[in-house]
């Protein structure tokens, strides 16, 4: 059944808290019908539901959030990265508060939680969206790029003034088991100096060193350290692919990033979706596995190119 759609094979859950909030939150996966995509239903609001599609995408500055109709689902991010990494096509994600738990700060233990859902393949084709001409957007020192591919390939460059993190780069190429094992279990990062102003703020309320790390002037205030050296650029990787996901389907193609993040990410999601000349979509199960080239090809839908 490869490049088949996939959902989750039985219900799974997990408990925790939201980063931003601090509102403890339980969520559950449980399978969903080919076709139907990535949606986030909120339990405690008579299951509201919420596609994970760019026309909700409502905050983009310290995490991706969702909102349909003034109702909100919050730091999306992590879990997104999950779902497409492990070739989640449809699911519904539940939950019984506003905000996806933070758990460990990383997106390993959604992986985990997919993993003892199980993944069941579907009639349905997989689609894609395959890249066919470079976009690029810059602003400042920051930018991103897509450009043509035969897989999903990402670069990543970050540089922040402070010496635990200087100037890093990722090469991420779409390969079965390399995300579990090299992206997803970086987790997220911030600086000590700025925790009681994003407190202030309304932010970071359930954030600590279990679930973030935590630089101050002399470095890594968690006692484990960090799991990786370039673990905070690994980070960035990561929530990229989540972000992604507002396209609809599953890019093919090389993205290059310097010095980006949330907002730049929704940015390049923006232009490709109004350019309809920038991409063509794709049935591709070998490209799926990051082997070769889509098999067939197609115009984008209406519906994608718009606002999907």
């Amino acid at each position: 059944m490869l490049g088949h759609q996939q959902t989750v094979s039985r219900v799974a859950e997990v408990s925790g808290v939201g980063l931003h909030t601090g509102v403890a939150v339980r969520l559950r996966l449980a399978p969903a019908p080919a076709g139907r995509g990535i949606v986030f239903r909120r339990l405690d609001l008579d299951g509201f539901e919420i596609e994970a599609r760019a026309r909700h995408v409502a905050r983009v500055s310290y995490a991706t959030s969702l909102m349909k109709k003034g109702v909100l689902i919050s730091t999306t991010e992590h879990l997104l990265s999950a779902l497409m990494a492990c070739g989640v096509d449809n699911v519904y994600v539940e939950l019984d508060n506003l905000e996806v738990p933070i758990l460990d700060g990383s997106a390993l233990p959604f992986v985990q939680l997919i993993r003892a859902a199980g993944i069941r393949p579907q009639r349905a084709r997989r689609l894609y969206v395959r890249v066919v001409k470079p976009v690029e957007i810059v602003d400042g020192q920051k930018r991103i790029a897509v450009y043509p591919s035969d897989r999903l390939r990402i670069r990543y460059r970050i540089a922040f003034a402070h010496p635990a993190i200087g100037e890093q780069e990722c090469d991420f190429v779409a390969e079965t088991g390399r995300y579990e094992a090299e992206i997803a279990p970086a987790r997220t990062f911030g600086f000590y100096e700025e925790v009681e102003k994003l407190r202030q703020g309304g932010l970071v309320r359930g954030g600590s060193l279990a679930n973030v790390v935590v630089l101050n002037h002399d470095g890594v205030m968690n006692a484990e350290g960090l799991r990786f050296p370039n673990e905070f650029c690994r980070h960035k990787v990561l929530d990229l692919i989540g972000d992604l996901v507002m396209l609809g389907y599953p890019l093919i193609g090389h993205v290059v990033a310097e010095r980006a993040g949330h907002a730049l990410h929704y940015a390049l999601v923006s232009r490709l979706l109004r350019d309809r000349s920038a991409w063509s979509r794709v049935t591709a199960p070998a490209a799926a596995a990051g082997v070769s080239a889509p098999a067939a090809d197609e115009s984008p839908p209406a519906r994608a190119a718009a606002a999907p």
